[in-house]
């Protein structure tokens, strides 16, 4: 949530900043605003809206100075107003600071400072902060910043200015992501790499607790105790192609036709043909604790939840280990059973969602391993587990995760093999899904020569209101994520259901005007989700039926029926996951809405 940019050095500070809140604008887009520093002072620009706004803005009111931060937000405490926009202000002018996160404390804190005398101008949390800096005591910005933190309970990514400190920039984090980036004689701050990499490949990222100090030429980082804190520079391997539209509409678009690359990335120098096995060597897992293992908890939430619970029916199956899928976000607070031989896996696609991260710290509490699957390298999740898998798939830019689910499939898929291998899964078997594994970039090619098919769906199913989608088995996870995929983005009230279950209440909802997605590869309940295909019929619902080549004709039960390419059944969801990305991307665009920035929502989700 929110995206912070930072910018200390010897260029213009408001382009640079401009130009890093268009790269994060996915991580919130309800208001922006910009603070120079121009050597007289502090000059806050702020307003309501996008980014495009703040940029005409400038243009007709322009700030000049060498540094500045920068945000954009999505909206938690009070609404989405131009008041409310950071940077936030104290009373005397003289801070001006961003903030990401919750300060979970502020009514209380508010109520103090006001008694003090305090005047507050807005509904935020945040401001609560800008306050307590100016209070606070130290003869330096990062000293009043430590002391005013250490009133606070939330979580935060931090970056502050102080008109008395000209060029310097402190920031701070506390369960919200932020890093550094390091330029040739000009420093960066932001919540991810993509705002900086225009300018630096070179990055810092913060653990909890860190304070960092940014001047033009030099930076620091310190604990709450002022002691110095060494942290490595990481270098970023992808490039500014990878976070540019290339040509097409909209990035969720640019991100579903990316899958083959996507999946092959995710394979890639992981398949062992010969063992029919996968090498996993960032798991650090070896083979005696392999057999340790008696059960594995996934906790995640959104999309990620889904791709868990078709992890579970695929390592269930290779490896005979009982599996059960936690929203990360209920799992955190149930009393957690310290069960020996547990192995917990957190999946995330930014390894920062905040429920997520909790729950994974809360299961380690317990005594269970744990393992990340995640695709943002040094990602607090990455850096917190005791192994894990990347998924390489690419830096993620529409809101709507697509390929970031079918990556995290395949993870899940080479996980549940390597397990199943260590504890007696044939070897004959696993050479087979290796191969069908290795096969899998093509298929989602053939798979993705269905768009106009699809489009042709869209145009004909836009109008209603209303969809449900239905599956079995290793396919319910997929009707789930289509009727998520749905929602997100055409704001359609869509719901996924087990087939076999709509008889026990969806079913009355049922009638000609309410279109039935069907997910139905062949697989073992295929027939019997031709059963629940009948009682749809019977009662005039309108059938999609998203089947494999080769299942013969659906035409007398089907009203339409797309058929992607035939696999194992286990890895059926990757191929069946496509043809509904893609019906959501088009219906939201005939609708006219927003596809990469649906309302209300965020990408990376870092408060709870």
């Amino acid at each position: 949530m929110c995206g912070i940019i930072g910018y200390v050095g010897t260029r213009d500070a408001a382009p640079i900043l401009l130009e890093g809140l268009r790269r994060l604008e996915y991580r919130g887009y309800d208001s922006a605003g910009v603070a120079i520093q121009n050597g007289a002072g502090l000059q806050v620009l702020k307003l309501a809206g996008r980014v495009h706004a703040l940029k005409e803005r400038l243009g007709r009111e322009p700030l000049h100075g060498t540094s500045g931060i920068a945000h954009t937000r999505w909206a938690t405490h009070g609404a989405p107003t131009g008041r409310n926009a950071h940077p936030h202000r104290d009373c005397t002018g003289d801070i001006a600071l961003v903030h990401n996160g919750i300060i979970e404390n502020a009514d209380a804190l508010r109520a103090a400072l006001e008694r003090q005398g305090h005047r507050f101008t807005t509904e935020t949390d945040t401001e609560t902060l800008a306050h307590l800096i100016e209070d606070a005591a130290g003869a330096t910005l990062e000293d009043r910043v430590i002391a005013a933190l250490a009133h606070v309970e939330g979580t935060y990514g931090l970056a502050v200015m102080s008109a008395a400190q000209p060029g310097k920039i402190v920031v701070a984090r506390q369960g919200s992501p932020v890093l550094l980036g390091i330029g040739d004689n000009e420093l960066f701050v932001a919540s991810d790499a993509s705002a900086v990499l225009e300018y630096t490949r070179s990055v810092v990222y913060l653990d909890d607790g860190d304070i960092a100090v940014l001047t033009p030429t030099e930076y620091h980082v310190i604990d709450s105790d002022s002691h110095v804190q060494l942290r490595e520079v990481d270098d970023v391997t992808w490039d500014l192609a990878a976070i540019e539209l290339g040509g097409y509409p909209h990035f969720m678009l640019k991100e579903i036709m990316e899958q083959p690359d996507t999946v092959r990335a995710t394979l890639r120098g992981r398949l062992l043909f010969e063992h029919g096995t996968a090498r996993l060597n960032g798991l650090n897992l070896p083979p005696e604790a392999c057999a340790e293992i008696r059960r594995i908890v996934v906790v995640a939430c959104g999309t990620s939840w889904h791709s868990g619970l078709v992890g579970r029916h695929v390592i269930e199956d290779l490896t005979g280990i009982p599996v059960q899928v936690e929203y990360a976000s209920e799992y955190r607070y149930r009393r957690q059973l310290a069960l020996p031989g547990t192995l917990t896996i957190a999946i995330s696609q930014s390894g920062e969602t905040a429920d997520t991260l909790e729950a994974m710290r809360a299961a380690r509490a317990a005594g269970s391993r744990v393992l990340g699957i995640v695709n943002v390298v040094g990602s607090t999740i990455a850096r917190e587990a005791d192994g894990g898998i990347y998924l390489h798939a690419g830096p993620e830019i529409g809101v709507a995760s697509t390929k970031a689910f079918t990556s995290q499939i395949v993870a899940l898929v080479m996980l549940g093999l390597y397990l199943g291998r260590q504890r007696g899964l044939d070897e004959e078997q696993g050479r087979e899904i290796v191969c069908r594994l290795a096969q899998l970039p093509q298929l989602v090619s053939r798979t993705l020569a269905l768009e106009p098919q699809v489009k042709a769906l869209a145009e004909r199913y836009a109008d209603k209101p209303n969809f449900l989608y239905l599956g079995r088995g290793v396919n319910f996870p997929v009707a789930l994520e289509g009727a998520l995929k749905l929602k997100e983005i055409s704001y359609i009230h869509a719901e996924g259901y087990p087939a076999a279950e709509m008889k026990h209440g969806p079913i009355a909802l049922i009638d000609a005007n309410m279109p039935v997605v069907f997910v139905a590869p062949k697989d073992a309940v295929y027939q019997k989700v031709l059963s629940n295909m009948q009682e749809v019929k019977a009662r005039g619902g309108r059938i999609i039926a998203f089947t494999s080549e080769g299942n013969g004709d659906l035409s007398a039960l089907a009203d339409q029926q797309l058929r992607v390419p035939a696999t194992l059944p286990l890895l059926s969801p990757v191929l069946t996951s496509i043809p509904l990305q893609l019906l959501a991307y088009h219906i939201a665009v005939l609708r006219g809405c927003d596809v990469d920035r649906p309302r209300n929502l965020a990408k990376s989700v870092t408060v709870e």
